[in-house]
């Protein structure tokens, strides 16, 4: 019994590591849950972090970036939506990071660049060791223009990241999406793998009953998800919020409307 589950064991489908033998000094500035799961991603090569607000994604996506800049000798580039760049740049300030914003591939320097979406014709991606996406459920439509030329420039990028707090749990699409843009398996694999249409209907997929587990196991092999630092085993300190305090204030008011007769 023992070698037949050993045999499963090896049949599990994994998305390998790729990246980092040897993960760099990560700043001490970073909590225990963001410095393990920098490190996880800079070994995987091609991950996502999909963490909720106020967990620190910024920063981890700064510091990684950081490191593959270092270690591959190349500039990295990461994308933001319009008006979050500079929450990046004020970040690394705050941090004694060194990162800049660019509109072009002309303005691009070693080490961490910063840009948004819509900048994208401006830049040879080729170009870079690793691209991060910021607010990453951009990848969320099937068909949609970023989402096509993301994947298809940056698949011969050796480090991606992507991060977000709201991939759609609900929506399977979305989470295969962000498996092609990080290069373990393509949109239209994934759904052979582990669904099965739903009725006649060719736009809606159900996940196989018998593939779940192994459905969730091979996304942990490649993305982590959290609420809060508890999720993975690491103290609340600091994230646990008070309770909530609901306050009503009545006024009273003597104004009534008009009534129209006529």
């Amino acid at each position: 019994m023992s070698s037949y589950a050993e045999f499963l064991e090896r049949k599990r489908m994994v998305d390998p590591m790729t990246g980092m033998e040897t993960v760099p000094e990560l700043p001490a500035f970073l909590f225990p849950h963001q410095r393990d799961i920098v490190a996880w991603a800079l070994r995987r090569g091609r991950a996502a972090i999909f963490a909720g607000t106020g967990l620190g994604k910024t920063a981890m996506e700064l510091v990684w970036a950081d490191a593959v800049a270092r270690h591959t000798g190349k500039p990295v580039l990461i994308f933001a939506p319009l008006a979050v760049s500079q929450q990046h740049i004020r970040e690394a300030q705050k941090f004694g990071l060194s990162a800049r914003i660019v509109k072009a591939q002309d303005e691009c320097a070693p080490g961490v660049n910063v840009t948004n979406y819509q900048k994208i014709d401006h830049f040879d991606l080729s170009s870079f060791g690793g691209i991060v996406l910021d607010e990453s459920s951009i990848l969320k439509s099937t068909d949609g223009h970023y989402r096509t030329r993301i994947i298809e420039e940056c698949a011969s990028i050796p480090y991606r990241l992507a991060a977000t707090a709201t991939p759609a749990p609900n929506d399977f699409m979305e989470l295969g999406n962000h498996a092609e843009f990080l290069g373990v398996m393509s949109y239209t694999d994934m759904l052979a793998t582990f669904f099965s249409h739903d009725g006649g209907e060719t736009q809606k997929w159900r996940l196989k009953g018998h593939a779940e587990n192994d459905f969730w196991k091979w996304m942990a092999s490649w993305a982590v998800m959290l609420r809060q630092p508890a999720d993975l085993g690491y103290p609340n300190d600091g994230y646990d919020l008070p309770p909530l305090k609901q306050t009503q204030h009545h006024v009273a008011v003597d104004y009534a409307p008009s009534i129209d007769t006529g």
